[in-house]
């Protein structure tokens, strides 16, 4: 294939990712934007493959036909429960992938880089390699939380912010000795302890992040591998890395920021790991009251008499697969003059939209779906508010308990409801692992046991009535 075949290739790659990017965001038109995606990434791997600078067609052939059943298999089997982790997984491969490009590229015994060339492509691979090792390990350390191999609660160590100072400094101070480095051996070196001290703040930086705020990291770590793809990308070359690198960074940039402004988070202490502090020892918040248990045949009755009523799903809905079970409900009540609408938090789930996913998934109306900011102030108008699996965005002590490890992040205030159920499956605290005094306010029945199950009992409870 020739160049220019190829240049054009990569200008309509370009132009179907950016459609993209404008598809997904929103819901009506995210399956649209899913499709220029998969569109351009086809004409990138075709374009990129034809090149003359590709060789070793059966390494290839062996390579994609691997990735791709593993992609296949994986993609049938993943719940949407685990989406996060796949997700967060996702990245830890493309921060790899840079730090193994940038040594390769550094390595490559073809190269013939002179003068300020050489400065320029061993800058670009100091900088691939470093963003790339962070991506990895980080990716990897919230892989292990959002799957519960490793505690949701911040391991924070005292002067943490001191060690993460000193490792950026060493890291530049090695990033100079590497680019003005007078034999390859020497450059090696200072590029691997670079990489190790990169290794090491990924770990330290998202175990000092509390559980409460993952959504905003998987969401940082999304726009880390983005800037790792585009760093490869000037270290191969290849221009079309280079802009859907770009792409995913400033999107996801653009996306943590959005989300710490709907958590009363700084970027900055995302990029450093400096949110998540752990609890103090005494809170101004006491947990106190008495837990009301609900029955299904009450709140049953309490729905259909309803005039409004807001869902507010979380990831226990998730975990229970009953979003179709919800999709239900809302049909039924909805033909009984009942006013239904959901309240979706920005950090709902495990990571950003996960709600929305679920919702979309079972043919819920988008009109209905809305954001926090949409429908808090609403609620006070509302006959029943309906947790399903939701915990900490609902939670009261992130506005009235300043100790508190959520303390400041906005939340549903589903309190202000006439009648507040909350469905769980027992009286465990959150992700976060705060303690929640929503259930013992007056206002607030717990109606306990599966989502899904509970939920089928509640509709057939209405079809009979």
């Amino acid at each position: 294939m020739g160049s220019g075949i190829i240049t054009t290739s990569y200008i309509i790659a370009s132009v179907l990712f950016i459609l993209s990017l404008g598809g997904l965001s929103s819901q009506e038109s995210a399956r649209r934007g899913n499709i220029y995606g998969i569109l351009g990434m086809a004409i990138a791997l075709i374009a990129t493959i034809s090149s003359a600078q590709v060789t070793g067609y059966a390494i290839i052939a062996v390579a994609t036909t691997l990735g791709g059943i593993a992609g296949i298999i994986v993609a049938l089997r993943v719940r949407m429960t685990s989406m996060p982790e796949l997700v967060a997984i996702l990245h830890s491969f493309v921060g790899l992938a840079a730090v193994l490009v940038g040594f390769s590229s550094y390595l490559d015994p073809g190269a013939s880089h002179t003068g300020i060339e050489k400065t320029i492509h061993e800058t670009e691979v100091c900088l691939g390699v470093l963003i790339g090792a962070v991506t990895f390990t980080g990716s990897v350390i919230a892989f292990g939380k959002l799957r519960a191999l490793i505690g949701s609660k911040p391991v924070c160590i005292k002067g943490r912010h001191y060690l993460n100072l000193t490792a950026a400094l060493v890291c530049i101070w090695l990033g100079f000795v590497f680019v003005g480095a007078e034999s390859t051996a020497a450059g090696v070196i200072s590029l691997t302890i670079m990489t190790l001290i990169a290794f090491g703040f990924g770990v330290h930086m998202v175990m000092a992040i509390g559980g409460a705020d993952m959504p905003v990291v998987i969401s940082m770590l999304n726009s880390y591998s983005g800037w790792a793809a585009a760093a490869t990308g000037f270290m191969l070359g290849n221009d079309l890395l280079i802009i859907a690198g770009a792409l995913v960074g400033s999107s996801g940039a653009i996306l943590s920021y959005i989300m710490c402004r709907a958590m009363n988070r700084r970027l900055i202490n995302v990029i450093a790991g400096g949110f998540g502090e752990a609890p103090s020892s005494s809170s101004s918040c006491e947990v106190s009251g008495e837990v009301v248990a609900a029955s299904v045949e009450e709140t049953a009755e309490l729905l259909k008499e309803s005039k409004s009523v807001v869902i507010v799903p979380g990831y226990g809905m998730a975990v229970a697969q009953a979003q179709h079970m919800v999709s239900v409900l809302t049909k039924k009540l909805t033909d009984r003059g009942v006013r239904i609408r959901f309240g979706i938090h920005p950090v709902a789930g495990r990571m950003p939209g996960h709600m929305n996913v679920l919702l979309a998934e079972a043919k819920i109306p988008y009109d209905i779906v809305l954001e926090m900011d949409e429908i808090n102030d609403d609620l006070k108008d509302t006959d029943v508010s309906l947790v399903i699996g939701a915990n900490d965005i609902v939670n009261p002590s992130a506005l009235d308990d300043p100790a508190s490890p959520i303390a400041g992040m906005p939340v549903l205030q589903v309190w202000r409801s006439k009648t507040v159920i909350v469905m769980k499956r027992s009286m465990a605290a959150g992700y976060a692992g705060v303690e929640n005094p929503l259930f013992f306010k007056e206002n607030t029945r717990m109606l306990f046991g599966d989502a899904k199950e509970t939920l089928d009992s509640v509709i057939q409870h209405i079809n009979n009535s």
